[in-house]
This record gives C-alpha cells, sequence and structure tokens, in this order.
C-alpha cells in the first residue's frame, strides 16, 4: 500500500511526512506533496484512489471563477458551477470526487454550512444528489478538533452505490468529555461505524432518506432536518396538575377566611 497526500502549509507537510516515519511508513510508501491542491494537484498520474480521507480547511477563500481555467478543469466542470470564491469548501469535496476510484469511498470533514448554505453551494448539492455521489452524512460533537468549536460533520462519497438514499447520522452524543474537549473514544467509533453499516433507520440517530426527498427539500443536508431530536423534557400530566391548583385554590381559600376572622376579632 502506498499512502498519496497534499498539503499547501509548510509546517503541516512536514508533520505529515514525519508523522508516516511514527506509524512505520518506509519514505517508498508515501509520496506526500506540498503544493495547492485546488490550483496546483501533483497526483494526476497516480489517481483515481480507492481510499481518500481528507479534512481540508474551513470556507477559506480560492480563486474560484476568477481563474477561467478552472471551470473546465475535469474536477469542477461537471457540476457545471463553482464553489464561491470566499467558499472552496465544495471544490476539495469535487476534488475528492473526482480522484475516487469507481469502487472506492471519500471521508471528507466539512463545515455544516455546506450541507444547507444557497447559491453556487447548492447546485453542486444538487448535481451531487441527483447523480447519487453522497452515500453518508454524519454529524460529529462539537469541540472536537484542535483549534475550533464548532460541531463538524463528515461527509461520505462513493461513485457505485447499492441505492438511491442518503444516511443521515446523528452523533452529536458520541464523545467523553477530556479536559476542555470532547473525545471519540473506541467504542463511540466502533458504534458510529455500526450504524453506518447497517444502513437503517434509528429513532433520534439515524435516518434513510431517499434522493427524492431530499431534492423536495431543496438539496438541503442538514442532518438535523431528517434525523429527529430526542424530546428529553419533563413530560408533565396536565389533569394532575389541574387537580392540584385545585387544592391550592381551595386551600388559599380556608386561609383566607381564618385570615379574616382574625382580624374582626382584632378590630373588635
Amino acid at each position: 500500500m502506498v499512502f498519496f497526500g497534499q498539503e499547501i502549509n509548510l509546517t503541516t507537510y512536514n508533520l505529515c511526512r514525519i508523522n508516516m516515519f511514527l506509524h512505520d511508513i518506509g519514505y517508498d510508501k508515501f509520496d506526500i506533496a506540498c503544493e495547492d491542491t485546488l490550483t496546483n494537484p501533483q497526483h494526476w498520474d497516480d489517481e483515481p484512489f480507492e481510499v481518500i480521507v481528507s479534512n481540508p480547511p474551513y470556507s477559506i477563500k480560492w480563486a474560484g471563477d476568477e481563474n477561467p481555467l478552472l471551470i473546465n478543469d475535469p474536477r469542477y466542470s461537471p457540476a457545471g458551477v463553482l464553489a464561491p470564491k470566499s467558499k472552496a469548501d465544495f471544490a476539495f469535496i469535487m476534488h475528492s470526487l473526482s480522484w475516487l476510484a469507481t469502487n472506492g469511498t471519500a471521508s471528507i470533514v466539512c463545515f455544516p454550512g455546506i450541507l444547507y448554505r444557497g447559491g453556487a453551494e447548492q447546485k453542486i448539492r444538487k448535481y451531487l444528489v441527483d447523480n447519487n455521489f453522497i452515500d453518508c452524512i454524519i454529524q460529529l460533537p462539537d469541540n472536537l478538533f484542535f483549534g475550533t468549536s464548532i460541531a463538524t460533520c463528515i461527509m461520505v462519497l462513493k461513485k457505485s452505490k447499492k441505492d438511491n438514499n442518503i444516511l443521515f447520522i446523528d452523533a452529536s452524543k458520541e464523545y467523553v468529555k477530556v479536559t476542555n474537549n470532547n473525545k471519540l473514544t473506541d467504542e463511540n467509533i466502533e458504534h458510529i461505524v455500526k450504524i453506518f453499516t447497517d444502513r437503517k433507520d434509528i429513532d433520534y440517530v439515524a435516518k434513510l432518506v431517499s434522493n427524492t426527498e431530499i431534492g423536495e427539500n431543496d438539496y438541503n443536508l442538514s442532518v438535523s432536518t431528517y434525523v429527529e431530536k430526542e424530546d428529553t423534557r419533563e413530560k408533565i400530566d396536565i389533569l394532575e396538575l389541574n387537580k392540584q391548583i385545585e387544592k391550592i385554590v381551595t386551600r388559599e381559600q380556608v386561609l383566607r377566611d381564618e385570615i379574616d376572622k382574625i382580624v374582626k376579632e382584632i378590630e373588635v
């Protein structure tokens, strides 16, 4: 197995290479490039890939339609529109999809806003849903990653799905508290993977939704749109509450009458 990767930040690039050695991956088993993934990808001769894992920066600026060549780039052109210049999230997603093998799976950590924002991002979501490329959306807990406290999500892409549905998983409660941060334990990860593999509805946790229904919802991919939140509020018995109020009112009247008697005696 050979690992390929690309990172524009020099420090992160070097950390990635060091991590390869720390995990006993020899120098001949990985090829990490230091360049801009969106405008200057370095692995054209090596793609497609069967497994892609990506944690791109959230909503950064990029060239977008300022560069007339990008709309004809085979990675972005299928959607018919480029990701907004101020939000490159879907550019990274389209890049991963383009380099994904027919039998492959891509998992991309995403900023939640891309799941429901309009404009060009909605058009790209429409392309992904209508062509049945999105396999699953997983809502993660907040305060999980270093440097950001927002609740992120994972978009899973496949080119050869067995059905025309998208699985939505609310994994926002799958964590343990470690000092000021949240952490996914091995048990949390195994549980999420089991839900993903079983691909079945689970009350308040998972929902399998048809692409048609998603289209009817304007291609909104927010997990909260499809997975109902459990109502943890205390249930109140209205009839019992009304009986208690009647007792209180009756008792109050008795006390008022007694107070009136005392006041009259004092006046006399």
